[in-house]
């Protein structure tokens, strides 16, 4: 199954770096097209976006100044089925693309994906003291799977603080 085009462009407020696509997304083309994931729900109710997206609108992003890559392009069913060798691989590509690209947020979606580009064994939601990537935010979000405990609320509230210091910046 192909990879999914990466969404950059240089200056982007948020560049949002997911594990990986799913299955649906290597199949539709698009990111985050599982039914099962909540990520642009959870966008629009965090105020991120002024309206409900869908996953076949994803390259419509690009204009709020928000873009889309993963820390592997291969898709698979789920985050345990990418190889280490992929995730090293994956590491270097990505440290690449945020230093050509420069968005002023690296949004992680899902801990596990921050902690396998940090090489760091923890990390708290939300904003790093510590960034990896000089002059980048590194924000660290739950993941937007319906497989994710915590509720969803509290996801949206985690991920508002990206609203938050949108607007602080402005």
């Amino acid at each position: 199954m192909p990879a999914i085009a990466d969404h950059l462009q240089h200056n982007l407020s948020i560049l949002f770096i997911g594990f990986n696509p799913s299955l649906r997304s290597g199949e539709v083309g698009h990111h985050y097209a599982n039914p099962r994931n909540r990520f642009w729900q959870i966008l629009y109710r965090a105020g991120i976006t002024p309206h409900l997206y869908h996953p076949e609108e994803d390259g419509d992003l690009l204009e709020l100044g928000y873009g889309f890559t993963n820390i592997v392009s291969r898709p698979t069913r789920g985050a345990e089925d990418i190889l280490p060798e992929e995730y090293r691989q994956g590491r270097e590509e990505l440290r690449h693309k945020l230093s050509v690209y420069q968005p002023r947020i690296a949004c992680f979606v899902g801990k596990g994906v921050y902690t396998q580009y940090s090489q760091r064994s923890q990390a708290p939601w939300g904003f790093q003291d510590d960034p990896v990537t000089p002059g980048i935010h590194e924000f660290v979000a739950p993941s937007s799977s319906g497989l994710v405990r915590i509720p969803l609320d509290d996801i949206v509230h985690i991920y508002s603080q990206l609203r938050e210091r949108l607007s602080a910046d402005e």
